[in-house]
Protein backbone atom coordinates (compact mmCIF):
# COMPACT_ATOMS: atom_id res chain seq x y z
CA UNK A 1 0.00 0.00 0.00
CA UNK A 2 0.99 3.82 -0.95
CA UNK A 3 2.15 5.89 2.42
CA UNK A 4 2.21 9.44 1.58
CA UNK A 5 5.59 11.50 1.95
CA UNK A 6 4.66 13.26 4.69
CA UNK A 7 3.85 10.64 7.17
CA UNK A 8 7.09 8.46 5.59
CA UNK A 9 9.11 11.75 6.42
CA UNK A 10 8.08 11.78 10.18
CA UNK A 11 10.41 11.27 12.85
CA UNK A 12 8.95 9.42 15.89
CA UNK A 13 8.71 11.58 19.13
CA UNK A 14 10.85 10.09 21.54
CA UNK A 15 10.29 10.83 25.03
CA UNK A 16 12.76 11.12 28.26
CA UNK A 17 14.40 7.74 28.88
CA UNK A 18 12.49 5.62 31.65
CA UNK A 19 14.14 5.24 35.06
CA UNK A 20 13.69 1.55 34.80
CA UNK A 21 15.76 1.13 30.97
CA UNK A 22 18.50 3.40 32.77
CA UNK A 23 18.61 1.38 35.98
CA UNK A 24 19.15 -1.71 33.59
CA UNK A 25 21.06 -0.34 30.86
CA UNK A 26 23.94 0.62 33.52
CA UNK A 27 23.09 -1.65 36.49
CA UNK A 28 22.24 1.34 38.88
CA UNK A 29 19.52 1.00 42.09
CA UNK A 30 18.28 4.65 42.51
CA UNK A 31 18.35 6.79 39.43
CA UNK A 32 16.57 10.56 39.37
CA UNK A 33 14.88 11.58 36.63
CA UNK A 34 14.48 15.04 35.73
CA UNK A 35 13.87 14.79 32.20
CA UNK A 36 10.32 14.80 31.26
CA UNK A 37 8.83 18.16 33.47
CA UNK A 38 6.54 15.92 35.15
CA UNK A 39 5.38 17.58 39.03
CA UNK A 40 8.35 15.96 41.37
CA UNK A 41 5.25 16.10 44.48
CA UNK A 42 3.32 13.15 42.47
CA UNK A 43 0.06 14.03 41.36
CA UNK A 44 -2.67 15.79 43.34
CA UNK A 45 -4.09 13.99 46.48
CA UNK A 46 -7.39 14.86 45.93
CA UNK A 47 -7.32 13.38 42.55
CA UNK A 48 -5.69 10.03 44.06
CA UNK A 49 -8.44 9.74 46.63
CA UNK A 50 -11.30 10.77 43.94
CA UNK A 51 -9.67 8.20 41.69
CA UNK A 52 -9.22 5.15 44.39
CA UNK A 53 -13.00 5.90 45.06
CA UNK A 54 -13.90 5.42 41.32
CA UNK A 55 -12.43 2.00 40.79
CA UNK A 56 -15.73 0.19 41.39
CA UNK A 57 -17.35 1.73 38.32
CA UNK A 58 -15.16 1.06 35.63
CA UNK A 59 -17.16 -1.07 34.41
CA UNK A 60 -18.97 1.71 32.88
CA UNK A 61 -18.19 4.13 29.94
CA UNK A 62 -16.66 7.28 30.57
CA UNK A 63 -19.28 10.74 30.07
CA UNK A 64 -18.92 11.15 26.13
CA UNK A 65 -20.27 14.84 26.71
CA UNK A 66 -17.53 15.55 30.10
CA UNK A 67 -20.87 17.05 31.68
CA UNK A 68 -19.35 17.31 35.46
CA UNK A 69 -15.74 18.08 34.10
CA UNK A 70 -17.20 20.86 31.36
CA UNK A 71 -19.21 22.65 35.08
CA UNK A 72 -16.14 22.32 37.10
CA UNK A 73 -13.44 23.28 34.75
CA UNK A 74 -16.15 26.22 33.22
CA UNK A 75 -16.60 27.46 37.11
CA UNK A 76 -12.84 27.29 38.20
CA UNK A 77 -11.51 28.96 34.97
CA UNK A 78 -15.12 31.66 34.76
CA UNK A 79 -14.48 30.20 30.52
CA UNK A 80 -18.46 29.33 28.91
CA UNK A 81 -19.35 25.87 28.79
CA UNK A 82 -19.54 25.88 25.40
CA UNK A 83 -16.14 27.07 24.49
CA UNK A 84 -14.18 24.29 26.28
CA UNK A 85 -13.32 20.94 25.40
CA UNK A 86 -11.26 18.43 26.50
CA UNK A 87 -8.92 16.00 24.95
CA UNK A 88 -6.63 13.03 25.80
CA UNK A 89 -3.90 15.44 26.06
CA UNK A 90 -2.74 18.37 24.45
CA UNK A 91 -1.67 16.30 21.86
CA UNK A 92 -4.61 14.59 20.76
CA UNK A 93 -6.67 18.77 20.44
CA UNK A 94 -3.40 19.68 18.50
CA UNK A 95 -3.83 16.74 16.34
CA UNK A 96 -7.32 17.34 15.94
CA UNK A 97 -6.79 21.19 15.13
CA UNK A 98 -4.80 20.13 12.04
CA UNK A 99 -7.00 17.34 10.29
CA UNK A 100 -9.85 19.98 10.75
CA UNK A 101 -8.35 23.18 9.50
CA UNK A 102 -5.87 21.89 7.13
CA UNK A 103 -6.20 20.35 3.99
CA UNK A 104 -3.33 18.59 1.93
CA UNK A 105 -1.41 21.72 0.49
CA UNK A 106 -2.12 23.77 3.42
CA UNK A 107 0.14 25.25 5.96
CA UNK A 108 0.48 25.46 10.04
CA UNK A 109 3.07 28.06 11.08
CA UNK A 110 5.28 28.04 13.98
CA UNK A 111 9.13 28.53 15.44
CA UNK A 112 12.14 27.27 15.66
CA UNK A 113 12.18 24.97 18.95
CA UNK A 114 9.05 24.77 19.42
CA UNK A 115 6.87 21.81 21.20
CA UNK A 116 7.58 18.40 18.75
CA UNK A 117 3.58 17.97 18.48
CA UNK A 118 2.98 20.86 15.89
CA UNK A 119 5.37 19.49 13.53
CA UNK A 120 4.38 15.77 13.84
CA UNK A 121 0.30 16.24 13.77
CA UNK A 122 1.01 18.74 11.04
CA UNK A 123 3.12 16.53 8.51
CA UNK A 124 0.33 13.63 9.48
CA UNK A 125 -2.72 15.27 8.68
CA UNK A 126 -0.21 16.18 4.95
CA UNK A 127 0.01 19.64 6.09
CA UNK A 128 3.04 21.68 5.48
CA UNK A 129 5.16 22.94 8.39
CA UNK A 130 6.35 26.21 8.32
CA UNK A 131 8.86 27.26 10.91
CA UNK A 132 10.28 31.01 11.72
CA UNK A 133 13.92 31.25 13.60
CA UNK A 134 14.17 32.35 17.52
CA UNK A 135 15.35 35.54 18.64
CA UNK A 136 19.22 35.97 19.84
CA UNK A 137 17.24 35.59 23.46
CA UNK A 138 15.63 32.03 22.12
CA UNK A 139 12.41 33.86 22.19
CA UNK A 140 9.32 33.47 19.68
CA UNK A 141 9.72 35.83 17.00
CA UNK A 142 6.09 36.94 16.56
CA UNK A 143 7.00 39.54 14.44
CA UNK A 144 8.89 37.20 12.49
CA UNK A 145 5.70 34.83 11.85
CA UNK A 146 3.60 37.67 11.25
CA UNK A 147 5.66 38.76 8.14
CA UNK A 148 6.19 35.39 7.18
CA UNK A 149 2.00 34.96 7.32
CA UNK A 150 1.62 38.18 4.61
CA UNK A 151 4.51 37.62 2.93
CA UNK A 152 3.93 33.83 1.76
CA UNK A 153 -0.09 33.42 0.71
CA UNK A 154 0.38 30.70 -1.36
CA UNK A 155 1.41 28.50 1.54
CA UNK A 156 -2.28 29.25 2.58
CA UNK A 157 -1.16 29.16 6.68
CA UNK A 158 -4.26 27.77 8.68
CA UNK A 159 -3.01 27.54 12.54
CA UNK A 160 -0.37 29.67 14.41
CA UNK A 161 0.94 27.82 16.74
CA UNK A 162 2.64 29.95 19.47
CA UNK A 163 4.04 28.11 22.79
CA UNK A 164 3.80 30.50 25.93
CA UNK A 165 5.73 29.67 27.67
CA UNK A 166 7.72 27.74 24.83
CA UNK A 167 9.23 24.25 25.88
CA UNK A 168 12.24 23.84 25.54
CA UNK A 169 13.70 27.11 25.63
CA UNK A 170 11.43 28.15 28.93
CA UNK A 171 11.31 31.79 26.76
CA UNK A 172 8.04 33.40 26.64
CA UNK A 173 6.49 36.20 24.32
CA UNK A 174 5.07 39.35 26.55
CA UNK A 175 2.24 41.10 26.40
CA UNK A 176 3.26 43.99 23.80
CA UNK A 177 4.44 41.64 21.51
CA UNK A 178 1.20 39.87 21.63
CA UNK A 179 -1.05 42.77 21.20
CA UNK A 180 0.94 43.73 18.42
CA UNK A 181 0.75 40.27 16.72
CA UNK A 182 -2.60 39.98 17.24
CA UNK A 183 -3.36 43.95 15.74
CA UNK A 184 -2.01 42.37 12.53
CA UNK A 185 -3.50 38.69 12.59
CA UNK A 186 -6.47 38.78 14.96
CA UNK A 187 -9.96 38.56 13.93
CA UNK A 188 -8.99 36.99 10.53
CA UNK A 189 -11.28 34.68 9.13
CA UNK A 190 -8.81 32.75 7.28
CA UNK A 191 -6.36 31.76 10.64
CA UNK A 192 -6.26 30.11 14.00
CA UNK A 193 -4.22 31.38 16.41
CA UNK A 194 -3.44 28.53 18.70
CA UNK A 195 -1.73 29.95 22.34
CA UNK A 196 -0.33 26.97 23.97
CA UNK A 197 -0.06 27.79 27.66
CA UNK A 198 1.19 23.94 28.82
CA UNK A 199 3.37 25.63 31.63
CA UNK A 200 1.12 29.34 32.44
CA UNK A 201 1.29 28.35 36.25
CA UNK A 202 4.76 28.39 36.30
CA UNK A 203 4.96 31.91 35.25
CA UNK A 204 6.81 34.69 37.36
CA UNK A 205 6.85 37.51 34.90
CA UNK A 206 5.36 40.72 35.35
CA UNK A 207 4.56 41.15 31.50
CA UNK A 208 3.07 37.49 30.72
CA UNK A 209 0.26 37.86 28.64
CA UNK A 210 -2.30 35.48 29.99
CA UNK A 211 -4.36 34.27 26.44
CA UNK A 212 -7.71 33.81 28.16
CA UNK A 213 -7.92 36.89 28.05
CA UNK A 214 -7.33 36.95 24.33
CA UNK A 215 -9.91 34.29 22.81
CA UNK A 216 -12.78 36.76 24.25
CA UNK A 217 -11.19 39.84 22.17
CA UNK A 218 -10.76 37.89 19.00
CA UNK A 219 -12.56 35.54 17.45
CA UNK A 220 -9.85 33.60 16.19
CA UNK A 221 -7.57 32.80 19.11
CA UNK A 222 -7.32 29.37 20.61
CA UNK A 223 -6.33 28.21 23.70
CA UNK A 224 -4.89 25.09 25.25
CA UNK A 225 -4.02 24.13 28.56
CA UNK A 226 -2.88 20.83 30.25
CA UNK A 227 -3.39 19.16 33.63
CA UNK A 228 0.08 17.34 33.49
CA UNK A 229 2.28 20.22 34.36
CA UNK A 230 1.14 21.74 38.05
CA UNK A 231 -1.53 18.91 38.72
CA UNK A 232 0.47 15.95 38.21
CA UNK A 233 -1.68 13.94 35.94
CA UNK A 234 1.11 13.41 33.18
CA UNK A 235 -0.64 9.79 33.41
CA UNK A 236 -4.06 9.94 32.43
CA UNK A 237 -3.78 12.25 29.57
CA UNK A 238 -6.05 15.51 29.54
CA UNK A 239 -5.81 18.81 27.82
CA UNK A 240 -8.42 21.28 27.88
CA UNK A 241 -9.25 23.93 24.64
CA UNK A 242 -10.61 27.48 24.79
CA UNK A 243 -12.01 28.29 21.53
CA UNK A 244 -15.07 29.85 19.67
CA UNK A 245 -18.05 28.37 19.68
CA UNK A 246 -18.11 27.42 16.47
CA UNK A 247 -14.30 26.01 16.76
CA UNK A 248 -15.71 24.22 19.74
CA UNK A 249 -18.62 22.65 17.92
CA UNK A 250 -16.57 21.32 15.02
CA UNK A 251 -14.36 20.01 17.41
CA UNK A 252 -17.19 18.07 19.72
CA UNK A 253 -17.90 16.61 16.02
CA UNK A 254 -14.72 15.06 15.56
CA UNK A 255 -13.34 13.99 18.99
CA UNK A 256 -14.02 10.61 19.79
CA UNK A 257 -16.99 10.33 21.94
CA UNK A 258 -14.93 8.63 24.90
CA UNK A 259 -11.36 10.29 24.37
CA UNK A 260 -11.12 11.35 28.26
CA UNK A 261 -11.89 8.43 30.39
CA UNK A 262 -13.93 8.25 33.56
CA UNK A 263 -10.45 8.46 36.01
CA UNK A 264 -9.15 11.24 34.04
CA UNK A 265 -12.35 13.59 34.75
CA UNK A 266 -12.78 12.40 38.03
CA UNK A 267 -9.01 13.50 38.66
CA UNK A 268 -9.32 16.68 36.92
CA UNK A 269 -12.35 17.61 38.90
CA UNK A 270 -10.87 16.58 42.31
CA UNK A 271 -7.07 18.41 41.52
CA UNK A 272 -8.25 21.96 40.18
CA UNK A 273 -9.74 22.03 43.67
CA UNK A 274 -6.18 21.16 45.55
CA UNK A 275 -4.77 24.62 46.24
CA UNK A 276 -2.98 23.52 48.43
CA UNK A 277 -1.17 21.18 46.17
CA UNK A 278 -0.94 23.60 43.23
CA UNK A 279 0.30 26.48 45.46
CA UNK A 280 3.36 24.09 46.78
CA UNK A 281 3.80 22.81 43.19
CA UNK A 282 4.57 26.22 42.35
CA UNK A 283 6.71 26.78 44.90
CA UNK A 284 8.74 23.84 44.08
CA UNK A 285 9.59 24.70 41.26
CA UNK A 286 10.13 28.31 41.39
CA UNK A 287 13.01 27.18 44.58
CA UNK A 288 14.43 24.65 42.10
CA UNK A 289 14.58 27.37 39.41
CA UNK A 290 16.34 29.29 41.57
CA UNK A 291 18.68 27.02 43.04
CA UNK A 292 19.85 25.51 39.56
CA UNK A 293 20.72 29.57 38.81
CA UNK A 294 23.25 29.85 41.26
CA UNK A 295 24.59 26.40 40.44
CA UNK A 296 25.19 26.88 36.64
CA UNK A 297 26.57 30.32 37.59
CA UNK A 298 29.10 29.17 39.53
CA UNK A 299 29.76 26.51 36.74
CA UNK A 300 29.80 29.41 34.61
CA UNK A 301 27.09 27.49 32.04
CA UNK A 302 24.96 29.82 30.12
CA UNK A 303 21.21 29.24 30.80
CA UNK A 304 18.29 30.53 29.30
CA UNK A 305 16.02 31.88 32.45
CA UNK A 306 13.06 29.97 32.46
CA UNK A 307 8.97 30.69 33.17
CA UNK A 308 8.34 26.68 33.05
CA UNK A 309 9.93 23.49 35.63
CA UNK A 310 12.92 23.47 34.11
CA UNK A 311 15.99 25.29 32.69
CA UNK A 312 17.58 25.24 28.97
CA UNK A 313 21.62 25.61 29.93
CA UNK A 314 24.40 25.15 27.27
CA UNK A 315 27.41 22.64 28.38
CA UNK A 316 29.52 23.92 26.32
CA UNK A 317 30.37 20.61 25.26
CA UNK A 318 28.54 18.15 23.16
CA UNK A 319 25.99 17.59 24.85
CA UNK A 320 25.23 13.78 24.19
CA UNK A 321 28.75 13.21 25.85
CA UNK A 322 27.29 15.08 29.03
CA UNK A 323 24.56 13.46 29.01
CA UNK A 324 26.33 9.78 28.87
CA UNK A 325 28.12 10.64 31.59
CA UNK A 326 25.19 11.81 33.76
CA UNK A 327 23.31 8.51 32.91
CA UNK A 328 26.44 6.73 34.44
CA UNK A 329 25.55 8.34 37.69
CA UNK A 330 21.80 7.70 37.56
CA UNK A 331 20.82 11.28 36.41
CA UNK A 332 18.63 11.45 33.69
CA UNK A 333 18.58 14.93 31.77
CA UNK A 334 16.42 15.72 28.47
CA UNK A 335 19.08 16.53 25.69
CA UNK A 336 17.88 18.84 23.11
CA UNK A 337 19.79 18.22 19.88
CA UNK A 338 16.37 17.20 17.98
CA UNK A 339 15.40 20.82 18.63
CA UNK A 340 18.70 22.69 17.33
CA UNK A 341 20.39 22.41 20.60
CA UNK A 342 23.51 20.12 20.31
CA UNK A 343 25.50 21.66 23.48
CA UNK A 344 22.35 21.74 25.89
CA UNK A 345 20.73 19.69 28.51
CA UNK A 346 17.26 20.49 29.66
CA UNK A 347 16.89 19.53 33.44
CA UNK A 348 13.22 19.94 35.23
CA UNK A 349 12.99 20.28 38.67
CA UNK A 350 12.68 17.84 40.96
CA UNK A 351 12.76 17.65 44.76
CA UNK A 352 15.62 18.95 47.10
CA UNK A 353 17.44 15.81 47.12
CA UNK A 354 17.02 15.27 43.17
CA UNK A 355 18.03 19.12 42.55
CA UNK A 356 21.37 18.59 44.39
CA UNK A 357 21.76 15.45 43.22
CA UNK A 358 21.95 16.12 39.28
CA UNK A 359 24.22 19.45 40.17
CA UNK A 360 26.24 17.62 42.26
CA UNK A 361 26.87 14.61 38.70
CA UNK A 362 27.33 17.72 36.72
CA UNK A 363 30.07 19.29 38.39
CA UNK A 364 31.67 16.09 38.01
CA UNK A 365 31.24 15.09 35.00
CA UNK A 366 32.62 18.52 33.52
CA UNK A 367 35.33 18.07 35.15
CA UNK A 368 36.19 14.42 32.70
CA UNK A 369 34.96 16.27 29.36
CA UNK A 370 36.92 19.14 28.27
CA UNK A 371 35.00 22.39 26.89
CA UNK A 372 34.73 22.27 23.05
CA UNK A 373 36.81 24.75 21.40
CA UNK A 374 34.18 26.31 19.49
CA UNK A 375 32.27 26.59 22.27
CA UNK A 376 30.44 30.47 22.51
CA UNK A 377 29.97 31.91 26.23
CA UNK A 378 26.88 33.48 25.43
Amino acid sequence: MKVSKEILNLVPYKPGKPISETQREFGLSQVFKLASNENPLGSSPMALKAIQAHLKELHYYPDPTHYDLLEKVSSFWKIPKNQLSFGNGSDEIIDLLCRIYCEPGDSILTSEAAFAAYEVSGNASRTQVQKTKLTADYKMDLQAMSQHFFAHPEQKIRLIFIANPNNPTGTYVNKDEVDLFLQKLGNRDDVLVVFDEAYTEFVRAQDYPVAFDLFRKYKNVCVLRTFSKIFGLAGIRVGALVAPVEVIEIFNRVRKPFNVNSLAQIAVIAAMQDYEFIKNSQQLAWSGLDYFYQELKALKLPFIESQGNFVLFDTLRDASKVDQALLRRGIILRPVKNYGFPRHLRMSVGIENENKAAMDALHEVLKEIPIDGKSNHN
